[in-house]
C-alpha cells in the first residue's frame, strides 16, 4: 500500500466519553475512517502515525440519519469507523500538548 493512500485512510479521531472509556479500560481508541479502508490499511496507517502497536481493528458501517430541513427530507452521509486496540503498554494521547 501507498505511503500517501496510507495518510488518508484516517480522516479524525473520535473523542466522546464512550471513546475515554474504552481508551482507559481496554486500550481501544476509535477512528473516522475511509468507506472503503480495509482492516490492514487501518492497522498500517495507525501504526505508521502514532508509532504503536496494533493487535486487533474491528470496523462499523454508521448508517446516516434521515434528518428535515424545512419541507423537504434529506440523508446524512452514511461512515465508516474503526476501534483499533493497541499492545499492552501502548498508548495514544490526543490531548496531550508537548
Amino acid at each position: 500500500m501507498s505511503q500517501e493512500r496510507l495518510m488518508k485512510v484516517l480522516l479524525a479521531p473520535l473523542v466522546s466519553e464512550k471513546t475515554a472509556r474504552l481508551a482507559d479500560t481496554s486500550r481501544q481508541y476509535a477512528f473516522k475512517v475511509l468507506p472503503d479502508a480495509s482492516k490492514p490499511e487501518i492497522r498500517q496507517a495507525v501504526e505508521k502515525l502514532f508509532e504503536v502497536k496494533v493487535t486487533n481493528v474491528q470496523v462499523a458501517r454508521v448508517k446516516g440519519k434521515v434528518k428535515r430541513f424545512g419541507q423537504t427530507l434529506g440523508k446524512r452521509s452514511d461512515w465508516k469507523k474503526a476501534y483499533v486496540t493497541l499492545a499492552e503498554g501502548q498508548d495514544i494521547d490526543f490531548m496531550g500538548a508537548e
